[in-house]
């Protein structure tokens, strides 16, 4: 089997596909263009969230078996298209969940003491102590948009900080930390708003300008899941308006050139690069998982 790593992969997991006798080409920084011109002859391919895997690329993919995605979310590839095509498609969506999670709980402490800003602050010579003056999570209402893997995670991580945790999912499931409840009564009720779910078009602007006119005055907004799930321009507005008290957000619906660019000249919005899963302990369990699934196609 001859497999083709197209962004950057932990070396352990190169070296446990090697020693399988996979054939590996490790080609971390290659464009789609020099991809386009040499996926034929493979039979496997490794991305991350670089490499985007659409329909032109699949096409020239003739002898491709599987397309490996180390991570979670699999909008950077034509699932469907890929499969139609006789290509399957995997992920390794439990390796990042915990790194996810922690830092979704991260933002919460974040939101609710002005540590960035203090930071900020302080770097500037300022002594603004009375200025930083925050909220507890304990006794407040978490709402989460989402509960899979990583949404249960942080309803778990939350219950144990002393917080009411809310969800939302469409399918049933019963958990003795937090309570399922319908999104209209998520949002009224919730002292901080998180979202978890894959961004689709059934999920696009789940939470717009109507969505936020239905919260608390005063809440907060946690995006560490899929940009496109929230629109961006409708919480700019609603934190100047003084609607939502601040927000973190990981991730972007434009992560190319917008990046969150809007919300710099707020300082109640803290970003991050899309940084959730960028922990080493992360890195070396979503490389496991990819040399696993390399190797299970390999001994077929």
């Amino acid at each position: 089997m001859k497999v083709i790593v197209c962004d950057p992969t932990d070396p352990e997991a190169i070296a446990a596909m090697q020693e399988a006798g996979i054939e590996v080409d490790v080609r971390d920084d290659i464009t789609l263009e020099e991809l386009g011109e040499i996926i034929a002859d493979y039979d496997g391919m490794v991305v991350r969230s670089r490499t985007k895997v659409r329909e032109p690329l699949i096409d020239k993919a003739n002898n491709l078996k599987v397309i490996i995605r180390g991570g979670v979310g699999l909008d950077s590839i034509d699932v469907a298209y890929a499969e139609a095509k006789g290509i399957d498609v995997r992920n390794t969506p439990a390796a990042s969940s915990n790194s996810v999670a922690e830092l979704t709980i991260g933002y919460l402490l974040a939101l609710a003491r002005p540590i960035v800003q203090a930071a900020l602050s302080m770097q500037e010579g300022k002594w603004e102590k009375k200025q930083m003056k925050g909220t507890e999570l304990a006794g407040k209402t978490l709402g989460l948009i989402g509960f899979g893997r990583i949404g249960s995670l942080v309803g778990e991580k939350a219950h144990a900080l002393g917080m009411d945790v809310l969800f939302y999912r469409r399918s049933s499931v019963d958990v003795d930390f937090a309570e399922q409840v319908s999104l209209d009564d998520l949002l009224a009720r919730s002292d901080y708003v998180s979202l978890h779910v894959p961004h689709t078009p059934d999920t696009h602007y789940l939470i717009d300008a109507e969505a936020i006119a239905k919260m608390k005055d005063g809440v907060y907004i946690v995006n560490c899941g899929r940009g496109g799930t929230l629109d961006e321009v409708a919480l700019y507005e609603a934190v100047k308006q003084g609607k939502v008290a601040g927000a973190g957000l990981d991730v972007f619906e434009d992560e190319k050139e917008e990046r969150g660019k809007r919300f710099m000249d707020l300082p109640q919005v803290i970003c991050s690069p899309h940084m959730g899963a960028g922990t080493s302990e992360a890195t070396a369990r979503v490389g496991e998982e990819v040399a696993q699934i390399a190797i299970e196609y390999a001994g077929d």
